[in-house]
């Protein structure tokens, strides 16, 4: 990515996207060292408007080596810089730029769901600061010849396909999200009137209760790319049965042909064709870990093929995805959980989702 874009990039995750003001603390998280060029025009767009910009950085190649040597009182530590800073920071920017995403295929699932449990709080605290607007976060990727490789692209097709996602080919990005997060208001407004929702699809028919519950457009606000309208549906609501299609991957690993049955909220069956045991360990996290913390409707047109990033592909246009785990504050939702597992289903053959028995979304499309 050359300047003119990383500039470009920089301002719209600090003006836009978090709305950095003076004084606020920031705390800049990098996943892997070749985000360095996106980092460093992040903190000096923060320090041109007079905030305190703080940078974290890791490597891949400590979660792996966490989980293969960490013993349970280990998994289960979590220290208390982690703890003051989601309690104090005004804004968390987290870039990803991973050299490896499949460092943790092979580790012991049982492990990483331990330490899923355990991180529950900490990420239960960012989700309830956020909801009360106490503090903002984003969450991008800059690109590496690892995400390449996994969406099955070369590093500069994958860097302009980032660029397209995210409008940074425009001369103002932000004003195309703001024209974009004008119509997902104006969806999300009528979904709000609503308080039922049906899911119908290739193997799928499910109901969720959303009495109570807010919908929530997303326009880059929280993530960047964007592109999505979710909610938090009642948490003893969901019934019925759902596929989802495309590939699901979650910490390096991966399921295929997931298939699910609900009743009265909780997941009762579960079968992967492929990564099954992997599906297993995942539904058995925790307590909230079989329940449904999120419905989401993507929305991005520019995002059309699985990435194996999730940060993408929850947005695809077309599609929809049932994160199970833990539920959004800001929504309504009430379910915890050390799990927020996004599983993504293609709608654009003959998909139908319904709201209070009305047909609003057909083929891939909203049709109100």
């Amino acid at each position: 990515m050359f300047n003119p874009i990383l500039e470009k990039y920089a301002k719209v995750l600090v003006d836009y996207s978090t709305n950095v003001q003076k004084g606020d603390l920031v705390i800049i998280y990098a996943r892997g060292y070749s985000a360095q060029p996106l980092v460093k025009e992040i903190y000096k767009q923060c320090l041109i408007k007079g905030a305190n910009p703080i940078v974290r950085t890791s490597m891949d190649e400590l979660a792996e080596t966490f989980i293969k040597y960490a013993d349970d009182s280990q998994l289960n530590y979590i220290d208390e810089m982690s703890k003051t800073e989601v309690e104090k920071a005004d804004v968390m920017i987290f870039i990803g730029a991973p050299n490896n995403i499949k460092n943790l295929a092979n580790a012991d699932n049982e492990k990483i769901a331990k330490r899923s449990k355990a991180s529950q709080p900490i990420l239960s605290k960012r989700l309830e600061r956020s909801a009360k607007g106490d503090l903002r976060w984003v969450i991008a990727d800059y690109p590496t010849n690892a995400l390449a490789q996994e969406a099955s692209m070369s590093l500069e097709e994958y860097s302009e396909f980032l660029i397209q996602s995210c409008y940074l080919d425009l001369d103002n990005p932000t004003e195309k999200w703001i024209e974009i997060d004008k119509e997902q208001k104006r969806i999300a407004d009528i979904l709000n009137k609503t308080t039922k929702l049906r899911i119908v699809g290739e193997k799928t028919d499910i109901t969720f209760s959303t009495k109570g519950r807010k919908w929530i457009p997303c326009s880059g606000n929280m993530n960047f790319p964007d592109g999505e309208i979710f909610t938090s549906p009642v948490e003893d609501s969901a019934n019925g049965t759902i596929y989802f299609d495309f590939p699901q991957n979650y910490h390096g690993s991966c399921a295929k042909e997931v298939f699910l049955v609900l009743k009265e909220g909780r997941v009762v069956e579960a079968k992967a064709e492929v990564g099954n045991e992997f599906l297993q360990n995942m539904l058995n996290t925790d307590e909230g870990s079989k329940l449904v913390g999120e419905i989401a409707i993507g929305t991005n047109d520019r995002i059309q093929n699985v990435t194996g990033n999730i940060l993408f592909d929850e947005k695809i246009g077309g599609s929809i995805h049932m994160a199970l785990g833990s539920s959004y504050p800001e929504a309504g939702g009430k379910n915890q959980s050390g799990l927020h597992w996004d599983l993504i289903k293609n709608m654009k053959n003959d998909g139908k989702i319904y709201a209070d028995d009305k047909l609003i979304y057909e083929d891939g499309k909203f049709i109100i």
